[in-house]
Protein backbone atom coordinates (compact mmCIF):
# COMPACT_ATOMS: atom_id res chain seq x y z
CA UNK A 1 0.00 0.00 0.00
CA UNK A 2 1.39 3.42 -0.92
CA UNK A 3 2.30 5.92 1.81
CA UNK A 4 -0.49 8.28 0.70
CA UNK A 5 -3.00 5.42 0.88
CA UNK A 6 -1.88 4.50 4.38
CA UNK A 7 -2.12 8.14 5.45
CA UNK A 8 -5.66 8.52 4.05
CA UNK A 9 -6.75 5.22 5.57
CA UNK A 10 -5.28 6.32 8.91
CA UNK A 11 -7.18 9.59 8.72
CA UNK A 12 -10.40 7.75 7.83
CA UNK A 13 -9.93 5.39 10.77
CA UNK A 14 -9.23 8.29 13.15
CA UNK A 15 -12.33 10.13 11.97
CA UNK A 16 -14.40 6.96 12.33
CA UNK A 17 -13.23 6.42 15.91
CA UNK A 18 -13.88 10.05 16.77
CA UNK A 19 -17.38 9.91 15.29
CA UNK A 20 -18.37 6.49 16.56
CA UNK A 21 -20.31 8.00 19.45
CA UNK A 22 -22.03 10.67 17.34
CA UNK A 23 -25.48 10.51 15.79
CA UNK A 24 -25.97 8.53 12.56
CA UNK A 25 -25.40 10.36 9.30
CA UNK A 26 -28.53 12.17 8.12
CA UNK A 27 -30.25 10.94 4.96
CA UNK A 28 -30.09 14.26 3.13
CA UNK A 29 -27.02 16.29 2.18
CA UNK A 30 -28.59 19.50 3.51
CA UNK A 31 -28.84 18.03 7.01
CA UNK A 32 -25.15 17.10 7.31
CA UNK A 33 -22.84 18.97 9.63
CA UNK A 34 -19.13 19.53 9.05
CA UNK A 35 -18.09 17.15 11.82
CA UNK A 36 -19.60 14.07 10.17
CA UNK A 37 -18.27 11.92 7.32
CA UNK A 38 -19.30 13.31 3.96
CA UNK A 39 -20.67 10.13 2.38
CA UNK A 40 -24.43 9.60 2.08
CA UNK A 41 -26.24 6.31 2.55
CA UNK A 42 -27.01 5.12 -1.04
CA UNK A 43 -30.42 3.53 -0.47
CA UNK A 44 -33.62 4.86 1.06
CA UNK A 45 -35.09 3.38 4.21
CA UNK A 46 -33.64 1.72 7.27
CA UNK A 47 -29.90 1.17 7.25
CA UNK A 48 -29.64 -2.57 7.25
CA UNK A 49 -26.42 -4.34 6.41
CA UNK A 50 -27.36 -7.88 5.40
CA UNK A 51 -23.78 -9.05 4.91
CA UNK A 52 -20.85 -7.16 6.48
CA UNK A 53 -17.38 -6.53 5.08
CA UNK A 54 -14.92 -9.37 5.77
CA UNK A 55 -11.35 -8.63 4.75
CA UNK A 56 -9.53 -11.57 3.19
CA UNK A 57 -6.42 -12.91 4.89
CA UNK A 58 -4.43 -12.29 1.68
CA UNK A 59 -4.99 -10.79 -1.78
CA UNK A 60 -6.68 -13.89 -3.22
CA UNK A 61 -8.24 -15.22 -0.01
CA UNK A 62 -11.89 -15.72 0.80
CA UNK A 63 -13.77 -12.76 2.19
CA UNK A 64 -16.55 -10.32 1.42
CA UNK A 65 -15.03 -7.24 -0.18
CA UNK A 66 -17.93 -4.91 0.48
CA UNK A 67 -21.28 -4.82 2.23
CA UNK A 68 -24.70 -6.04 1.13
CA UNK A 69 -27.43 -3.51 1.92
CA UNK A 70 -31.15 -4.17 2.23
CA UNK A 71 -32.66 -2.58 -0.88
CA UNK A 72 -35.91 -3.46 -2.63
CA UNK A 73 -35.80 -4.58 -6.28
CA UNK A 74 -36.09 -1.48 -8.50
CA UNK A 75 -35.24 0.69 -5.47
CA UNK A 76 -33.43 3.93 -6.27
CA UNK A 77 -29.69 4.04 -5.57
CA UNK A 78 -27.95 7.38 -5.01
CA UNK A 79 -24.32 8.44 -5.29
CA UNK A 80 -22.75 8.47 -1.83
CA UNK A 81 -20.30 11.22 -2.87
CA UNK A 82 -19.36 13.34 -5.87
CA UNK A 83 -17.59 11.44 -8.62
CA UNK A 84 -17.26 10.38 -12.23
CA UNK A 85 -18.77 7.18 -13.65
CA UNK A 86 -15.86 4.91 -14.59
CA UNK A 87 -17.75 1.81 -15.76
CA UNK A 88 -21.27 0.64 -16.46
CA UNK A 89 -21.92 -2.81 -17.83
CA UNK A 90 -22.53 -6.47 -17.15
CA UNK A 91 -19.79 -8.55 -15.55
CA UNK A 92 -20.47 -12.31 -15.70
CA UNK A 93 -24.15 -12.31 -14.73
CA UNK A 94 -24.73 -8.97 -13.02
CA UNK A 95 -25.10 -5.36 -14.08
CA UNK A 96 -22.87 -2.96 -12.19
CA UNK A 97 -21.78 0.64 -11.95
CA UNK A 98 -18.42 1.96 -10.79
CA UNK A 99 -17.83 5.56 -9.70
CA UNK A 100 -14.42 7.17 -9.11
CA UNK A 101 -14.33 9.67 -6.24
CA UNK A 102 -11.72 12.10 -4.93
CA UNK A 103 -8.84 10.80 -2.84
CA UNK A 104 -8.36 7.52 -4.70
CA UNK A 105 -11.76 6.11 -3.64
CA UNK A 106 -13.81 3.99 -6.04
CA UNK A 107 -17.30 2.56 -5.39
CA UNK A 108 -18.95 -0.33 -7.19
CA UNK A 109 -22.65 -1.13 -6.94
CA UNK A 110 -24.09 -4.47 -8.02
CA UNK A 111 -26.55 -5.51 -9.24
CA UNK A 112 -27.51 -2.07 -10.51
CA UNK A 113 -29.26 -0.98 -13.71
CA UNK A 114 -28.26 2.51 -14.82
CA UNK A 115 -28.51 4.80 -17.84
CA UNK A 116 -25.32 6.66 -16.88
CA UNK A 117 -22.28 6.41 -19.13
CA UNK A 118 -18.56 6.38 -18.32
CA UNK A 119 -17.44 9.98 -17.97
CA UNK A 120 -20.77 11.22 -16.55
CA UNK A 121 -20.35 13.36 -13.44
CA UNK A 122 -22.51 12.63 -10.39
CA UNK A 123 -23.02 14.65 -7.24
CA UNK A 124 -23.65 13.22 -3.78
CA UNK A 125 -27.32 12.27 -3.60
CA UNK A 126 -27.87 12.01 -7.39
CA UNK A 127 -29.80 8.97 -8.59
CA UNK A 128 -27.34 6.60 -10.26
CA UNK A 129 -29.65 3.66 -10.98
CA UNK A 130 -32.02 1.09 -9.56
CA UNK A 131 -31.43 -2.22 -7.81
CA UNK A 132 -31.48 -5.14 -10.25
CA UNK A 133 -30.92 -8.90 -9.82
CA UNK A 134 -27.94 -11.14 -10.43
CA UNK A 135 -24.62 -12.00 -8.87
CA UNK A 136 -24.05 -13.12 -5.32
CA UNK A 137 -26.44 -10.62 -3.71
CA UNK A 138 -29.85 -12.05 -2.90
CA UNK A 139 -33.02 -10.44 -4.21
CA UNK A 140 -33.63 -7.40 -2.04
CA UNK A 141 -29.94 -6.63 -1.59
CA UNK A 142 -27.40 -4.27 -3.14
CA UNK A 143 -23.68 -4.96 -2.90
CA UNK A 144 -21.46 -1.92 -2.32
CA UNK A 145 -17.69 -2.31 -2.62
CA UNK A 146 -15.17 0.47 -1.96
CA UNK A 147 -11.51 0.54 -2.96
CA UNK A 148 -8.90 3.02 -1.77
CA UNK A 149 -6.01 3.20 -4.23
CA UNK A 150 -6.95 -0.27 -5.48
CA UNK A 151 -7.28 -1.91 -2.05
CA UNK A 152 -10.71 -2.92 -0.73
CA UNK A 153 -11.74 -1.20 2.48
CA UNK A 154 -14.77 -1.50 4.72
CA UNK A 155 -17.38 0.87 3.22
CA UNK A 156 -18.78 1.53 6.69
CA UNK A 157 -15.64 3.61 7.41
CA UNK A 158 -17.07 6.24 5.08
CA UNK A 159 -20.55 6.23 6.64
CA UNK A 160 -19.43 6.38 10.26
CA UNK A 161 -20.76 2.90 10.97
CA UNK A 162 -17.76 1.07 12.42
CA UNK A 163 -18.18 0.78 16.19
CA UNK A 164 -15.39 1.97 18.45
CA UNK A 165 -13.25 -0.69 20.11
CA UNK A 166 -13.66 -0.92 23.86
CA UNK A 167 -10.85 -2.32 25.96
CA UNK A 168 -11.97 -4.42 28.90
CA UNK A 169 -9.89 -5.32 31.94
CA UNK A 170 -8.39 -8.76 31.66
CA UNK A 171 -7.06 -9.48 35.07
CA UNK A 172 -7.73 -8.88 38.75
CA UNK A 173 -5.34 -6.38 40.39
CA UNK A 174 -2.35 -7.98 42.11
Amino acid sequence: MHASSRLLLGVLLAVTVALSTSDPIPASPAARSDDQPSWLWPVHGDREVLEPFRAPAHAFGAGHRGIDLAAPPDGVVRAPADGIVAFRGVVVDRPLLTIEHAGGLVTTFEPLESTLQPGDAVAAGDEVGVVATGGHATVGALHLGVRLDGEYINPMLLFGGVPRAVLLPCCAPL
